[in-house]
């Protein structure tokens, strides 16, 4: 079952909803039943440096130093 984003006009309601195919979906806040579908947003991929600085963090934690580049780790084991 897909998860939908939509948009309902009678209210200006933005949600999401799990659907099947053989259901129609509904507005959670009024009910109706007139509902546009949104183009749903998609994550954005791991590779923000934020994601990778908290994983290096977590690395250096732990005692391993999987998510650092050969140069880092080489400079590290000095």
């Amino acid at each position: 079952m897909p998860i939908y984003d939509y948009r309902c006009p009678a209210c200006n309601a933005d949600f999401e909803l799990l659907v099947r195919s053989s259901t129609v979906p509904q507005c959670p806040q009024c009910g109706a039943t007139e509902l546009e579908r949104q183009l749903s947003r998609i994550a954005p991929a791991g590779t923000s440096a934020g994601i990778i600085k908290r994983a290096r963090q977590a690395a250096a934690r732990e005692g391993h130093f999987s998510n650092y580049s050969a140069g880092e780790r080489a400079k590290l084991l000095k």
